[in-house]
């Protein structure tokens, strides 16, 4: 499967299915299935995937695309349900500032731009040095357009795209 994670989603995907048939008592292939059908777009077969995986092993590291396959399955109180839960205490930084966009991006789901702001406002955001800092940044500074208030988020796209080395993001072109 993580052969073909990038490469070609859907041939991961159905060798997710596949790997869940013939294993499906093991967390990890659970957990494989569920991301290899995130990145096709199979979001209800993510979901049902990655909450097998987490009844399993108990590990909560894949809450944050649990909560965005609810995003994408079009139930934002869901995702928002998900990201409020008690296990969320256990998630890693940057599952936690994962967890953070993504329920930000249910807050904007919800026609609520001004409380996507809220939730992206954190101390995570002056950090230069971790791989999450990009994307954190680059979601605080769409939920600062998509709120009107342009100056700060160009400045906030400035910032993203200081980061933004390997051009991840469209955040250079957005600053000016």
């Amino acid at each position: 499967m993580a052969l073909y994670a990038d490469s070609d989603p859907l041939l991961a995907h159905k060798h997710g299915i596949a790997a869940a048939h013939h294993a499906g008592r093991l967390a990890v292939v659970r957990e494989s299935a569920g991301y290899a059908a995130y990145r096709a777009g199979y979001y209800e077969i993510a979901l049902k995937e990655l909450r097998a995986a987490n009844r399993i092993s108990g590990d909560v590291s894949m809450w944050p695309v649990m909560a965005d396959c609810e995003r994408g399955l079009g139930h934002p109180l869901k995702a928002l349900a998900l990201a409020g839960s008690p296990e969320v205490k256990r998630l890693a930084k940057a599952e936690e500032v994962e967890m953070r966009i993504v329920a930000a991006g249910a807050r904007r789901d919800l026609g609520e731009v001004e409380a996507a702001v809220v939730t992206l406002t954190c101390k995570e955001l002056s950090n230069e040095s971790e791989e999450w800092a990009v994307r954190l940044r680059y979601a605080y500074a769409d939920a600062l357009s998509a709120a009107g208030r342009i100056e700060e988020a160009r400045d906030w796209f400035g910032k993203c795209a200081v980061l933004d080395v390997e051009d991840t993001t469209d955040a250079y072109d957005r600053k000016n």
